[in-house]
């Protein structure tokens, strides 16, 4: 899940969902001419840590080290880059490609900790430190990409490339290294260098800014509520924790729903009164379109806009064009074919789950017709009425530890022999997040893991992976790891049960996890998930799999009460009812995704035509009508103002959206192969890492996909799961 913010160095690669920076070790640090003045590095970031696995010691770190640091660390990465241009040898692989991959490591581990905690646990240093540096980075970035001297000695590397012995990663390291530099501008002119520079620039500070307005207006639209009447078919203790977060607003007495990321809100197919449905709902999807201060709307427009023009001056003729280069679908008329042939099924699969919706709220005496506040709510009446479940039968099987170390860790060490071991010794950025050291099929330790589970008004929404330190046999680091997630957490002295949504997303945010634990790359920009963003969410997806195998389930799907395990007719249940509501549930990742593309795919002039909020309320809304999907009944996931994954920085899935879709058919794909294969077995956990998982950004990925299946990918295990095809239910 990263993506090269510096492309070309070894630093900085912000991963998907929230990738970090790598953190090397000393004996690698970039060595120069004694002719060039290094600056001598001095604080906390000056060497790597300390701790086991160089993991960061939080207790030695203030707030305020920060912006010093990323300055020293700016000032130290020129310098050794200075040093390679002026080395007065031909250039050689060593001597230039290697030489720009361990430099900036002092970079690399200030940006660690500090993209970590902007995003999981900010503050207003934080990101007023966020708001500063994000331009400073670009231009220092722009400073190397861009340097002339630096890219003749590339080329000069490249241009014999034929003529050269090297092993296969080498010689990913130099294309990449050589088409990275060429993709940030390396052949255009100097005027167009210039131009480049500035827009880069303009939007790291736009998209730190649209990110934390988003933020803002999340914690800000949380549901305000007077009465326990109003959360009438909440739980006692969901109720109980509205009350504490309003106290925690300042609000005693009242009552107050914090919004998650998304459009839709997981309260709202319990909640009985219709009007605070509506409000939560209309919270949600208002949010940052306003017209206060957090409004998002010429904001994302001017991005829009500048990544336009960006495209145009490297001769593409829009920002998806430009921005797909590295991909594995390649340009965006693949990526389109591929989603657009899904509308027709789709379209007519929404039309029919309304009617049904509409039948049952007629049944149920309402005199209204469905709308989208009241979907899911109806939704989960006809999937109980049709598959006899209730949801709330299924959460008391899943008490949060236990999905974690008796479901996750598990099938991870029935696949791959992993074992885990939790740790008291390290300092953690807050109180919530946990350690565990892990331990690989020999014994021998692999990495560490940080847990961060719960929602707090300091941490962006979503969930995401990354890493505090990559792998790499060069420095020889072993993967330090994270994954944060954004669980509603229980009142005091309530067991912390989650939704069986939220299960899966501990297993897909883990299978990250595991494709960053197993990398074995000699170079740490191609290792682990450091991958194209329509392949770094295939082994995530393809993880979630084992949250219901049966041998799985019955290990960790226990009731906290009783410790009865789960029944396997109450699990079948809600196997088949997976695939109801798929109208909603696969609608608006498909109507986000386009959308995505419909705001790519504007050339410089039709981008700069839209440039105020009701503007960009005419093209999101043109743009919805233009799929034949019913967007009035299925918003999508994200609205064009709170679309961070496409809008802020650090998420970076511009023009990628549609990987989710992408990587969701590998996946399924994936699936029938292990369980044509016979499931959950150590040799197929251990085929698939030597195929996939170990493998990182070293090698094609249809040919990676063909090495493990032995076969191209197929689409129609994706239809059928999804219920869009014929043998879907």
């Amino acid at each position: 899940m990263k993506a090269p913010i510096l492309a070309t160095t070894g630093l900085a690669l912000i991963l998907a969902g929230c990738s970090t920076y790598a953190q090397e070790a000393p004996q690698a640090e970039a060595s120069a001419p004694a002719a060039t003045a290094i600056p001598q590095a001095t604080g906390y970031f000056a060497q790597p840590s300390d701790l086991p696995m160089l993991a960061p010691d939080f207790t030695k770190i203030a707030d305020s080290d920060y912006l010093p640091a990323f300055e020293q660390a700016m000032a130290i990465h020129k310098a050794e880059v200075e040093a390679i241009k002026a080395d007065t040898s031909a250039p050689t692989f060593e001597n230039t490609i290697v030489a720009l991959e361990t430099s900036g490591q002092m970079l690399n581990r200030v940006a660690a900790v500090f993209f970590a905690l902007s995003g999981a646990n900010t503050n207003d240093t934080l990101d007023a430190v966020d708001a500063e540096i994000g331009p400073k980075l670009a231009a220092h970035s722009d400073s190397i990409t861009l340097d002339p001297v630096l890219f003749a000695r590339v080329k000069a590397v490249y241009d014999k490339r034929a003529a050269m012995t090297m092993t296969p990663e080498d010689a990913k390291l130099l294309e990449e290294t050589y088409d990275g530099m060429v993709h940030a501008g390396a052949l255009l002119t100097d005027a167009q260098k210039d131009q480049v520079k500035a827009i880069n620039t303009e939007l790291s500070s736009l998209t730190t800014e649209f990110g934390q307005k988003v933020r803002q207006a999340t914690v800000d639209n949380a549901l305000v509520v007077d009465t326990r009447g109003e959360l009438a078919g909440l739980s006692d203790s969901e109720i109980d924790a509205a009350a504490k977060l309003a106290t925690d607003k300042g609000m005693p007495g009242k009552f107050a729903l914090a919004l998650q990321n998304t459009t839709q809100q997981p309260a709202l197919p319990s909640l009985e009164n219709r009007a605070t449905r509506e409000k939560l709902f209309t919270l949600s999807h208002d949010r940052a379109v306003m017209g206060d201060k957090n409004d998002t709307r010429v904001l994302l427009a001017k991005i829009a806009t500048l990544r336009a023009r960006k495209a145009a001056l490297f001769g593409a003729p829009d920002w998806a064009t430009y921005a797909m280069w590295d991909r594995m679908a390649k340009n965006p008329k693949t990526a389109l074919d591929f989603m657009e042939a899904m509308v027709p099924a789709l379209a007519e699969t929404q039309r029919r789950e309304a009617a049904l919706l509409n039948t049952k709220i007629e049944e149920e005496g309402g005199d209204f017709e469905v709308k989208p506040w009241d979907w899911y709510r109806y939704a989960e009446m006809v999937r109980k009425e049709k598959y006899d479940l209730d949801e709330n039968a299924v959460k008391p099987y899943f008490e949060i530890n236990r999905v974690l170390e008796d479901g996750v860790f598990y099938a991870a060490n029935q696949l791959y022999g992993l074992s885990f071991k939790k740790r008291t010794d390290l300092p953690v950025y807050h109180p919530d997040v946990t350690t565990y050291t892990v331990y690989d099929r020999d014994g021998s330790e692999l990495g560490i893991f940080y847990f961060d589970p719960y929602q707090r008004p300091s941490k962006r929404g979503g969930a995401w992976m990354s890493n505090f330190v990559d792998q790499s046999h060069l420095y020889g680091t072993k993967p330090v790891i994270y994954n944060v997630l954004n669980i509603p957490k229980a009142a005091d002295g309530e067991p912390q049960l989650v939704a069986f949504d939220q299960v899966e997303t501990m297993f897909h945010e883990f299978g990250h996890a595991l494709h960053g634990f197993f990398a074995d790359q000699k170079y740490a920009s191609l290792s682990g998930t450091a991958t194209a963003r329509d392949f770094v969410e295939y082994p995530s997806q393809v993880n979630e799999m084992w949250a219901t195998y049966p041998s799985v389930l019955q290990n960790y799907a226990k009731h906290y009460q009783t410790g009865e395990t789960i029944p396997m007719e109450l699990v079948t249940k809600f196997q088949q009812a997976a695939k109801f509501n798929q109208g909603y549930d696969f609608g608006e990742v498909v109507e986000a995704a386009l959308l995505d593309m419909k705001w790519h795919a504007l050339t410089p002039a039709q981008a700069a035509a839209i440039d105020t909020p009701e503007e960009v309320d005419a093209f999101e809304r043109k743009s919805l009508e233009e799929l034949g999907l019913e967007i009035d009944l299925v918003p999508p996931r994200y609205r064009s103002s709170y679309f961070n994954h496409i809008f802020s920085d650090p998420a970076g899935y511009s023009s990628g959206y549609y990987s989710y879709l992408w990587t969701e058919m590998l996946d399924r794909d994936s699936r029938k192969w292990f369980m044509d294969n016979g499931g959950l077995t150590r040799a197929n956990g251990d085929h698939y890492r030597a195929t996939v998982l170990s493998r990182g950004g070293t090698m094609d990925y249809f040919d990676m996909f063909q090495k493990f299946a032995g076969r191209r990918p197929d689409v129609g295990p994706m239809l059928k799961a999804r219920g869009l095809t014929d043998g879907g239910e």
